[in-house]
């Protein structure tokens, strides 16, 4: 892990107007246009299925960042499994979602992203000044690292009050079209499901007892058949100890492949949904036996 500061960031910016993900040109704002700093007549979710038809545009967030979830998701996980002043990781930050709705709202945070461009996109839409008038509202101390999510080697053990973190999907998008090394996005699903234990094990060193892991997975497709990538992901984290405590069902919007690939005839269903795992680390000297079917059960 490499820690990116301000000064960094500020001298990229000097020489940079963008940067390339995947094939696509992300634009870095000198100045940003901030027209709401809250999502408008927000509710949090009560069930096990989320769906956000506008996927959310206050503060700085965008969906120019192919494959960045809605700051929806985040909103409703920092506000369930988290308070003011806590320590939240997103060790594949990508474009910074959940780093921002860490500003917004409070919470300390460390975003790690192994694409150094991500991280100056993250930096990006962190660069904006925020004050609200709530007397409870500190400053949170937020940071970014070059790093790779299977060795946090900057972090210590138990030391982060919630993970929330959404993956790449094995090899969908390509988000560094293999310019960058270890990049979990360019590996086939079987390599991805090897690493993502690995993944799976750091996040269990460095949470605290007791505390929470997010993480929103899809699927896909291969020569006409579904391939459940979740349920690896699923087995990978149960692997390490964690247990299971909510599995959510976020309904996609407006997919590329919808739009784009599949268009015209096909005979088979389109996939519209994801998986948002919720996971808990057991406490210190918790017994684990009653929760012996939210558990690896294999």
């Amino acid at each position: 892990m490499r820690e990116i500061k301000r000064l960094e960031y500020r001298t990229f910016l000097k020489y940079n107007s963008e940067v390339t993900i995947e094939n696509v040109k992300v634009k870095l704002a000198r100045e940003h246009k901030i027209k709401k700093l809250a999502p408008t007549d927000f509710q949090r979710e009560t069930t096990t299925v989320w769906s956000f038809p506008n996927r959310g545009d206050w503060a700085t967030h965008k969906g120019n960042y192919r494959g960045n979830w809605s700051p929806y998701i985040p909103r409703n996980i920092l506000l369930r499994y988290s308070e003011k002043g806590d320590l939240v990781l997103d060790q594949m930050m990508g474009s910074g979602t959940t780093l921002v709705e860490c500003k917004l709202l409070g919470r300390n945070a460390i975003g790690v992203d192994i694409n150094p461009d991500a991280i100056m996109v993250a930096r990006n839409r962190l660069d904006f000044p925020y004050k609200p008038l709530d007397e409870e509202y500190r400053e949170p101390e937020i940071k970014t690292y070059v790093g790779d999510a299977r060795n946090l080697n900057l972090i210590k053990s138990e030391t982060i009050d919630l993970i929330a973190t959404h993956p790449p999907y094995a090899g969908i998008i390509s988000y560094t079209k293999n310019r960058v090394e270890g990049d979990l996005s360019s590996l086939n699903v079987s390599d991805f499901t090897s690493e993502m234990i690995k993944v799976a094990e750091e996040s269990f060193r460095v949470l605290k007892p007791d505390k929470h892991l997010a993480i929103l997975i899809g699927d896909t497709r291969k020569h006409k058949h579904y391939i459940p990538i979740n349920v690896r992901v699923l087995e990978a984290v149960l692997e390490t100890g964690f247990i299971l405590r909510e599995d959510i069902i976020k309904q996609q919007w407006r997919m590329k492949s919808t739009r784009e690939r599949w268009r015209g005839k096909y005979n088979f269903l389109l996939i519209a949904h994801e998986h948002l795992y919720v996971f808990r680390k057991p406490g210190k000297g918790e017994k684990t036996t009653k929760f012996k079917h939210s558990i690896k059960w294999w």
